[in-house]
């Protein structure tokens, strides 16, 4: 029976030795220079408001707000524009005063409808 085992087993061994999978070896790298892509970096797009910005946008409000109020001192409205924009829409205004490109009047006008916008107006000029 001992023998019977011994030879039931090494048969076995033998069999499954055949499903052993065999590793590939991977092939070696390159030694020398690879060609590559040369990389463009990215355009920077603002995503936060600096202090600079900030100026530009504010001295293009007033601008705006001037040439709607002549002769008023537009200064609180122009607060209650800055506090009721977003930061993408003072970038916007910033970047186009800097550029001398149209469009601060209309951008101004669509923060001053906002009903936040006109509350802040309102009560700015009650006090004024």
């Amino acid at each position: 029976m001992r023998l019977s085992f011994s030879v039931l087993f090494g048969a076995a061994a033998l069999a499954l030795s055949g499903c052993v999978v065999a590793t590939p070896i991977p092939a070696p790298l390159p030694t020398g220079p690879v060609a590559t892509a040369p990389v463009t970096p990215a355009p920077v797009i603002p995503t936060t408001l600096d202090a600079a910005s900030r100026v530009a946008a504010q001295s293009a409000i007033t601008t705006a707000m001037q040439s709607r109020l002549p002769g008023t001192n537009v200064a609180p409205y122009t607060n209650c524009i800055m506090q009721n924009a977003t930061t993408a829409e003072l970038i916007d205004i910033a970047q186009m005063s800097r550029a001398a490109v149209p469009g601060v009047s209309d951008s101004v006008a669509t923060i001053v409808r906002r009903p936040a916008t006109a509350s802040c107006i309102s009560a700015a000029a009650r006090t004024a």
